[in-house]
């Protein structure tokens, strides 16, 4: 199994595909797809123009393609995994006593983040380190925080996120 963003590809592809025909009753082959959609009319022979060696083309029997990735679909991966992102985070700061809450418009602002990176779901991770890299070197040291909200504007105009809460109150009663 092999994978990759093959940047080019589609421009390679819609070349293929828009040859323009001559004669008396030529039609023209264009077609009107949406960016992506060119990337599932690959053949062999668009790998080999795009640099791939035919030793390695012949051995891949067969060449599927994947959509791109949307905003609901980036959302879900954030959130919906038993090892989501932001979950890793959650516990990671419960470890602190503190509860990490990502409101939903901060999860379709990273979302839309990766998307204008073009990153896809791998660049969302680097968009929340970037979020809570202060967070987290800041909590730990921090008695009177017990919890933490990421809002939109936290993602949009990077602004240090919501930190709430208390605990003193918690220490004291231990301590009685």
């Amino acid at each position: 199994i092999c994978g990759g963003a093959f940047d080019g590809l589609e421009q390679m592809i819609k070349r293929r595909i828009g040859k323009k025909v001559i004669g008396f009753n030529a039609t023209s082959e264009q077609k009107d797809l949406k960016p992506g959609e060119y990337t599932s009319m690959v053949l062999p022979e668009d790998l080999l123009k795009f640099g791939l060696i035919p030793e390695f083309v012949g051995r891949l029997p067969v060449i599927s393609t994947l959509e791109p990735l949307d905003e609901n679909t980036l959302v879900r991966i954030l959130s919906e995994p038993k090892n989501a992102l932001t979950k890793q985070y959650q516990k990671l700061l419960e470890l602190d006593n503190v509860q990490l809450e990502f409101k939903q418009d901060a999860l379709e602002a990273i979302a839309r983040e990766a998307i204008k990176r073009n990153t896809g779901a791998r660049g969302l991770r680097a968009i929340i380190e970037g979020i809570m890299l202060d967070v987290m070197y800041e909590v730990p040291s921090r008695e009177d925080v017990t919890t933490c909200v990421i809002n939109e504007q936290v993602v949009k105009d990077k602004i240090a996120p919501e930190l709430g809460g208390t605990n003193k109150d918690k220490k004291q009663e231990e301590s009685a």
